[in-house]
């Protein structure tokens, strides 16, 4: 991947997901820290999808321009001319990621967009199908040799804050749940290793939405800091 398609994909999560960016500053490669940024890019791509269409067709329509993009990167054909679509060509290629994951993440997207509110079943269904894909994901790319479904209660975790944060379930159904994920995914981020472990660091930020805590970044960076050198989410 070109450096400044790498530098502009850096940028942009830097600018729409500052919190899961600075999570990025823990992998140490910088080759990884790009794939795993077209990662976190294409995650962004179907939100947006759904978050600036005019209606639940006009999103799915959206969405399932991203699918065919996936068709046309697991048929090993030029990828389309979109940034986001030829550096997530670029890291499947590199790392030999699976399409289950990435189709999942496009489905859940479909599958929420009849939902104006997220009830308990509604909420931990679009994390996992989401957010523990990415953070499966994102594992892989960071260390082939790691157990990357150690990884996926961490993104659940994650997907449930962002659903908590975008006032899209209520409080009361979402903490309880996220409370018992984070139990789930402390331990087994435990069994990641020192590569792996920033594809569960955003759960360690989670752990504020929890607590109804919005910190500072240094407040953030500080809490990751510990969070790598224990190993503990």
């Amino acid at each position: 991947m070109p450096g400044d398609e790498a530098e502009d994909l850096d940028g942009l999560i830097r600018r729409v997901d500052p919190d899961r960016w600075l999570t990025s500053r823990f992998i140490a490669d910088p080759a990884a820290r790009a794939d795993v940024m077209a990662l976190y890019a294409f995650d962004h791509e179907l939100a947006r999808a759904r978050a600036v269409a005019s209606n639940p067709l006009m999103a799915e329509i959206r969405l399932t321009w991203w699918r065919e993009a996936l068709d046309e990167i697991f048929a090993a054909g030029p990828p389309r001319r979109h940034p986001v679509a030829q550096s997530l060509a670029s890291a499947v290629q590199r790392h030999g990621l699976p399409r289950e994951p990435l189709e999942s993440m496009v489905d859940g997207q479909i599958q929420a967009l009849d939902m104006p509110a997220f009830d308990a079943t509604a909420a931990g269904r679009w994390a996992e199908a989401v957010e523990s894909s990415v953070a499966r994901l994102a594992a892989m790319i960071l260390d082939p040799a790691a157990r990357a479904g150690a990884a996926a209660p961490a993104g659940h975790a994650w997907g449930l804050a962002l659903l908590k944060r975008g006032r899209l379930a209520a409080p009361e159904t979402i903490a309880p749940l996220l409370g018992h994920v984070l139990a789930e995914a402390r331990p087994a981020a435990l069994t990641l290793g020192v590569a792996a472990l920033p594809a569960a660091l955003p759960a360690r930020l989670a752990r504020f939405d929890l607590a109804g805590r919005t910190p500072g970044p240094l407040r953030k960076q500080a809490s990751l800091i510990v969070a790598v050198a224990t190993g503990r989410i």
